[in-house]
């Protein structure tokens, strides 16, 4: 998708020499880590980039982009990532990739993070469409998802095929429906004290720019 391509390599050129480099996981990102992988080679930048997500450290492998953690780098200057919704206060829902907490470590760690999507992620309201992912332990999961449908969603277990979905960290994801988060705030801080929890895909305050790719360029959202 053009739209895609363009925000993906457009945010890539924030990234200064020098950089720890967060990198998000998705369909976006990956123009992104193309965009990286070229000015490494062409303007021999010094970067080092923390993979939020086993897929995009095998992308990031694939394409000569030398990789770090957090164990090593304990901030993070620039984090660019995807997302699956983006409402006009730049809250997020992410975790459609299944990669939400790793995504939400990473960006909680850097002094920046560029969210690139196309036009179709942005929303007047988070949830009225797309279900929220809620990644959970394995253990007794079925009264961890009963505790989440009293906050007042439908709810599955993600599946992969023919078998539930497991995240790079051996949970499970229960995508909930909830058509409309009014309190995004609020709703992650309720699904965070119920026990089994790992974590919620609602990212509140996490981002510091959104660049929306078009046809013809790109628009950029910042709130000061």
């Amino acid at each position: 998708m053009v739209e895609k391509r363009i925000a993906g390599r457009w945010a890539a050129d924030y990234v200064e020499d020098g950089m720890i480099v967060g990198l998000g996981t998705g369909s976006t990102v990956q123009y992104t880590l193309e965009r990286l992988a070229e000015r490494i080679a062409k303007e021999k930048i010094n970067i080092l980039g923390i993979p939020s997500s086993i897929a995009t450290e095998k992308v990031a492998k694939a394409l000569g982009i030398p990789l770090t953690s957090l164990n090593e780098h304990t901030h993070i200057d620039i984090t660019i990532d995807g997302a699956d919704e983006v409402d006009p206060e730049l809250n997020l829902i992410k975790g459609g990739g299944g990669a939400l907490l790793r995504e939400k470590i990473v960006a909680y760690h850097s002094k920046q993070v560029i969210i690139v999507v196309d036009q179709t992620k942005m929303v007047d309201l988070l949830g009225l469409k797309f279900e929220l992912p809620v990644e959970v332990v394995p253990f007794w999961n079925a009264s961890i998802i009963n505790s989440i449908e009293k906050l007042g969603c439908s709810s599955n277990l993600r599946l992969d095929k023919n078998s539930l979905f497991k995240t790079d960290n051996m949970n499970y994801i229960v995508d909930c429906m909830f058509h409309g988060i009014e309190e995004p705030e609020e709703l992650s801080a309720d699904l965070n004290a119920i026990p089994g929890v790992v974590e919620n895909g609602l990212f509140i305050d996490m981002a510091s720019m959104v660049i929306v790719g078009k046809k013809d360029g790109v628009e950029e959202y910042s709130i000061d």
